[in-house]
Formats: C-alpha cells, structure tokens, sequence
C-alpha cells in the first residue's frame, strides 16, 4: 500500500486520502493480510511500515512525490510483492518499470484535464472510483471499480438530543463552501461552530471572505481539528452543512457525520446524491435559502432520527465493508493474472512443438 509523502497515515488533522489508506491498511491487517505501507516515518500502522521521509512533507510537492513512488515501487518489487495498491498518479509511471506485478490505483480527485491526459497512456493499470458521479466524469478507462470510502464506526458517538449549533468541517476554500455555510446559519438564526484551516492555495480567499465571518457573533471557530475533537463536534451538532461549489468526488466528511448521527446538509453536487439519503442520513439543498429553511429551528431537522442515521451509515459506509470490497478486487486480479500466465506458458508449449 503506497501513500503519498505529504501527509501522515492516518492524518493528525486534515488529510483525506491518508486517512482512507489509514482504514483500508488496519482494515486490511485485522483481516489477514500481510500489509507493506509505504508512507512518512511518523505513521502509525499495524502493518510492516517503509517510509524515505521521516516526516510529512508538507506542503505537495511534484519531486518529493517522484521520490517517494519510485523508492516505495523499487522496495515492493524487491520483496515480491503480489500487488501494489497505490493512491499517487506518479504510481502509474513507475509502474512501468514493473509491469508483471499488478497495479491498482485509486483516484482521490475531481475530473482535472491534464490527470486524464496522463491516464491514457496507462491502459492496464486497474483503477478504482470512489464514487460512481466521480467515475461517470472520468475519461474511458479500461477497467474501473467503483468502492465507497468506509471508516470504522467505534470511535464515532451518536447523541440522541443534539446541541443547539450546526457545524462546518473541511478545507477553507471557495468551492467547500465554508462561507456559505456561516451566511446560511446567520440566515437560519442558529448558531454554527467552524473547523479547518485556509491552505496557501486559497490563502486570499481566506482573507477576503472566510477572516471577517469568523467573527460574526453567531460563528465560533474551534481551528483545525482531529478525531478526538471531530467526535464531540460533530456528536453534538444539529447537522453537518456542506454548500459546495464543486463536483465533490466522495466526501469524507459526510459519513463521519452520519456515524455521529449527524444528518449532512448539502448541494446536490458530485457523489452528494449518491452518498446522501434523503431524511435518512441528511438531507439534499437546492439553494442557500432551502438550506436555511431546513436548519431553522422548527424545520425538517426537528424529529430526525439520529439513531437510524447512525445503523444506515454503518451499513452502508463501514471500514469491514470498504475492506471486503477491495479483497474482492485484489483476488479477482490476481487470478486474472495466474490465468493470463498459464495461457501464456501453454501458448510457448504448443509454439515448441
């Protein structure tokens, strides 16, 4: 299992990718398997961990990445690895230099031109979708396996009463919506409790947009946080709202909501539809306005059932499941292979004689 060089498995506080690679590698480990994870030294695994970098890399850079990939590919092949499951693009390239040990890849990221450029030259590698909005996006790839991302349940607590604040939790960028989330809250007349932080990317955004609603009395600022401040924030919340701007891909946020019994309420962007139940797990927006309609004390948000929010999710978006899903994936490819290769060696047979 090849991470990136970026971010710590799992991620102290932002990182989504790495916190995925975090819940299929222990996933993974609990059931059997024996696990490599290629990743910084300050990871922490069950698995056997390789790292190049002691620590986390920060911010993304293009070599650092080549680096980490072409050292974790040279060390996996060394060891005879059976299957490299890896969540970098540079991974496909690499992956060249290796071609009798099969390559999965996961795509972590909206459609971006020059990334699908990339992929049509790599036709044989086998390519996971986390969602099927992401995946209908995407360029024609060869073989494409859509799996939901899933988390593992226990540390997450349900409250049957919430508190009386709604929550933002994600990336201080334009197309999240944290702005429009403090605006809808405001709208609604409820209070709203925010978590992130502005990357330099958007650091001017930040400033112009995100800086001066911070300090709207009915917004408190709770900073950048882990899991141990996720669980409480997120437990306690009325709903979970994300107004984005932006073909989500997945969303991680919203099943760590709805394993709180926290309803999520969205724009019907990307995999919202698809991830979303409607007043099951949460609930879809149209506009700002429906948005704040819905959140408004005496509204679609009163009488909802967290508790079922919670078992739906669950059900729907577990570690065990996420982990069954791609040992499924793995044990097709690989017979596959032993398959290709014995027709491969009966095909040289008859060639002799």
């Amino acid at each position: 299992m090849v991470s990136t060089p970026f971010v710590a498995v799992p991620p102290k506080t932002y990182g989504g990718t790495e916190l995925v690679v975090s819940e299929l590698v222990e996933g993974l480990q609990e059931a059997g398997h024996e696990v490599i994870l290629f990743a910084t030294g300050d990871s922490r695994t069950a698995a056997a961990l390789r790292s190049i970098y002691p620590t986390a890399q920060w911010p993304p850079e293009m070599l650092t990445d080549l680096n980490h990939i072409s050292w974790a590919y040279r060390e996996a092949c060394a060891m005879g690895a059976d299957l490299i499951h890896a969540h970098s693009a540079v991974a496909l390239a690499a992956g060249r230099l290796s071609p009798d040990i099969p390559l999965v890849y996961t795509l972590h990221h909206e459609r971006d031109e020059n990334l699908s450029a990339f992929y049509r030259y790599f036709r044989h590698a086998k390519y996971i979708a986390i969602s099927r909005d992401q995946a209908s996006r995407e360029i024609r790839l060869p073989e494409v396996t859509v799996i939901h991302h899933g988390l593992d349940p226990s540390p997450y607590e349900y409250r049957e009463t919430p508190e009386d604040y709604v929550c933002f939790m994600g990336r201080f960028a334009e197309v999240k919506g944290p702005h429009t989330a403090m605006d809808v809250a405001e709208q609604a007349g409820v209070r709203i409790r925010v978590a992130g932080e502005t990357h330099p990317v958007d650091r001017e955004f930040g400033e112009r947009e995100i800086r001066p609603r911070l300090t709207r009395p009915h917004v408190s600022y709770v900073g950048c946080v882990g899991l141990s401040e996720k669980v409480p924030l997120l437990r306690g919340a009325r709903a979970l709202l994300s107004p984005i701007g932006w073909n989500e891909p997945f969303g991680l946020v919203f099943i760590e909501a709805m394993l709180s019994g926290c309803p999520v309420v969205a724009f019907p962007r990307g995999s919202v539809p698809e991830i979303v139940e409607e007043g099951v797990t949460g609930f879809v927006a149209q506009s700002a306005d429906e948005m704040a309609e819905i959140i408004r004390p005496g509204g679609r948000l009163e009488g909802f059932d967290r508790l079922r929010c919670r078992e739906r999710a669950v059900e729907r978006f577990s570690r065990e499941r996420m982990v069954r899903e791609h040992v499924a994936l793995y044990e097709r490819i690989l017979r596959a292979g032993v398959a290709e290769l014995r027709q491969d060696r009966s095909g040289a047979r008859a060639e002799r004689r």
